[in-house]
């Protein structure tokens, strides 16, 4: 991979995972489904080896890491109490 090209990657993840905090916040659950297994398959791009980014390219790839960060905690924050609740009346 390119500099470039990861770049492009992270930057469609942080795109998607956007679009993914969106989906979880009007309550799309298919379209957050959808968008987790795209996600997923960008993400596995990165497990086959990606070059180490100096300079503007390593700052960016900082910034877009913590905006995708940013947009898991948001999704988290949305399905986590959903998740428990129905763990929880499930249990009564």
């Amino acid at each position: 991979m390119t500099s470039n090209e990861v770049l492009s990657m992270y930057e469609n993840i942080a795109g998607l995972t956007a679009k993914m905090a969106g989906a979880a916040k009007s309550g799309d659950w298919n379209g957050l489904a959808a968008m987790e297994s795209q996600c997923a398959a960008q993400a596995a791009n990165a497990g086959s080896g990606v070059p180490a980014l100096a300079g503007a390219a390593r700052l960016r790839k900082i910034d877009l890491l913590k905006q995708i960060l940013a947009n898991d905690r948001a999704i988290r924050d949305i399905t986590e109490p959903w998740q428990l609740a129905d763990v929880m009346e499930a249990a009564h």
